[in-house]
């Protein structure tokens, strides 16, 4: 199969006739694509970012991304609260993210021996993502909000794209560390995130900080904490998904 990076310039191209069944697109701008006349039965769409206010996606002349949105907030309660801004409000949806996360938890535990370290399409484990949100609270809460100068546990686990952007990968944990040590240091990071949100005033959350992979930035301690739970249930989406389809294929 052909193979297309960064240095291939296919904006604006125009596919006539072509036959693309089968062709993956990863980590790639597809907006303002516009498909006429086309099969698209089957086709898998995961845009996580469609459903940030301002974005459309138009299947036969309607907007679908409302009726995504209202999908997912029905499968996972609590999500549609994860742009809360209140102190109250932010600490349940804090407690919705654990309760659906332990659900998660708790289905993957149930399923044969190694599942949580099985990969689908090349995609993160259950036990991968668990890490990488560890690495995630790290640099939302620990460095972002909380200011420490090195955040990072080594059981973390970050994107690959990270080695070409400069980033010292040497201070993570290399191959597969135990899975209970995983969910362990992923309890802390939780339990670390809850309690400051137990004791968190609004005029904490106007606090001004920066964005720890764009200084020149500003965030606020509030926005830290909605990138936070987008991570949260972006990431339990994949999560579930994934164990769906380990389910299905040991089923079928």
């Amino acid at each position: 199969m052909a193979t297309f990076g960064g240095s291939d310039e296919l904006r604006g191209a125009k596919f006539v006739d072509a036959d693309l069944s089968g062709a993956r697109f990863v980590r790639s701008d597809l907006s303002g694509v516009v498909m006429r006349a086309v099969q698209v039965q089957g086709a898998d769409i995961d845009a996580p970012w469609l459903l940030d206010g301002q974005s459309a996606l138009h299947v036969n002349s309607v907007n679908v991304a409302p009726f995504v949105e209202a999908e997912l907030n029905r499968r996972f309660p609590g999500r549609a609260e994860r742009r809360a801004t209140e102190p109250d409000a932010l600490r349940a949806a804090w407690a919705a993210v654990e309760s659906n996360w332990a659900a998660a938890i708790e289905r993957a535990a149930a399923m044969p021996a190694g599942t949580v370290d099985v990969s689908v399409d090349g995609e993160w484990s259950f036990a991968q993502t668990l890490r990488h949100l560890v690495m995630a609270t790290d640099t939302w809460f620990s460095g972002a909000i909380l200011g420490v100068e090195q955040p990072f546990h080594p059981i973390g686990q970050p994107h690959a794209e990270y080695e070409t952007d400069g980033f010292d990968l040497s201070i993570f944990t290399p191959g597969t560390p135990p899975y209970a040590e995983v969910l362990e240091v992923r309890a802390q990071h939780v339990a670390q995130v809850r309690d400051f949100l137990a004791t968190v005033t609004t005029e904490q959350l106007a606090t001004q900080g920066r964005n720890p992979w764009a200084p020149q930035y500003p965030e606020t301690v509030l926005s830290c904490l909605h990138t936070i739970l987008e991570e949260e249930w972006e990431h339990l989406r994949y999560a579930v998904r994934d164990l769906d389809a380990i389910e299905a294929k040991r089923e079928g």
